[in-house]
């Protein structure tokens, strides 16, 4: 099993304990649970970088079919043009046009074909890649669920332990039955993470009329803040979506906006501002800061700029995630030792 977790679970066991042969038994049983974890926590890392490959690929080509549509509809408006000096008469003072109505036509066909022909390999593309996507959202949740299998064994495991040898360890023993369930927890929280991001967008969400107001006092009253900590919130709005998905939002926020904190009064602003299309939501922080050149890192799966045990480093994808499939966008502003600002849009309708 695991060396380093075989030696510490050792290391604070009495001696009779170390000579129990039913103590092989938990340590098998915990060397099975762990056996395959590191391999297909890394078959999802890899199978989810491979997504977002050919998203990226999908999305180049889709442009570069835009840009070209673009060009057809600037050679559609040449012709256009062109038609007009065909109608005028010979005595206006016009150039020579050599063509004529055939060649129009021919041109125009031709220009139709490109189109259609375009719009066709576009739409085998997007086919194919829902596919993909499907299958990568299968695979997760099967993988998913392999893993979780092993944590609750561990996590049981550990617990019996605790209660039937809680007379025999002593506070180094107890501390160390303590760090594995921590561990354990930590690695369900992040295959959930996984979870959910493979989830946001997949199937259709149900829109409507959302009080964020009412959503944001839940919110706060749900969450732990520190004594220390002043949240400040504005007048918010209603809004077309779906609830869970936007408290999974603002939530995601407030919480690393708190948890990245180093102020010994720590103080978060909620807000909005009115746009012509959309609302501009924001949440401030006088916290640490964030680095420009990590601005675009934090948005990544998997991505964390602290080693803290705490963060499964998906929570800012999935609001990435969540702000894209209400068409909005999201971006950071930030100054080191200051405080950190996320704005992200929601449309009005």
């Amino acid at each position: 099993m695991n060396s380093l977790l075989k030696r510490q679970i050792r290391k604070y066991l009495s001696e009779d304990l170390k000579n129990n042969s039913e103590l092989t038994t938990f340590l098998k049983a915990i060397d099975s649970s762990y056996n395959n974890f590191d391999e297909q926590s890394t078959m999802i890392q890899r199978a989810m970088a491979i997504s977002s490959d050919e998203l990226y690929a999908a999305n180049t080509k889709l442009k570069n079919e835009a840009e070209e549509q673009k060009q057809v509809i600037s050679k559609l408006q040449s012709v256009i043009n062109t038609l007009k000096y065909y109608n005028l008469k010979e005595d206006d003072n016009t150039e020579n046009v050599e063509i004529t109505g055939s060649n129009l036509v021919d041109f125009i066909d031709n220009q139709t074909k490109e189109i259609i022909k375009m719009n066709k390999q576009k739409q085998l593309m997007l086919n194919e890649l829902a596919h993909q996507n499907q299958e990568l959202s299968d695979y997760a949740h099967m993988v998913s669920h392999d893993l979780k299998s092993p944590l609750r064994s561990i996590d049981t495991l550990t617990a019996w332990l605790t209660e039937d040898y809680k007379d025999v360890f002593d506070d180094n023993g107890k501390n160390t039955l303590n760090l594995i369930r921590n561990n354990v927890d930590k690695m369900d929280k992040l295959i959930s993470g996984i979870l959910e991001y493979s989830t946001i967008g997949k199937n259709q969400i149900e829109v409507y009329n959302v009080d964020l107001n009412m959503l944001l006092d839940n919110i706060l009253n749900t969450i732990h803040i520190p004594n220390n900590f002043q949240v400040i919130k504005e007048n918010l709005p209603t809004v077309k979506g779906d609830k869970y998905r936007l408290q999974q939002l603002f939530q995601n926020l407030i919480v690393n906006a708190i948890k990245y904190n180093d102020k010994k009064k720590g103080i978060v602003n909620i807000g909005v501002v009115e746009k012509n299309n959309y609302w501009q939501f924001y949440i401030k922080d006088n916290g640490k800061g964030i680095e420009k050149a990590y601005y675009d890192k934090i948005f990544k799966t998997f991505e964390k700029l602290e080693n803290n045990p705490e963060s499964s480093g998906i929570g800012l994808s999935i609001v990435k995630k969540i702000v894209e499939l209400y068409g909005g966008k999201i971006w950071v502003e930030s100054q080191i030792k200051i405080g950190t600002t996320f704005y992200f849009t929601i449309k009005k309708s």
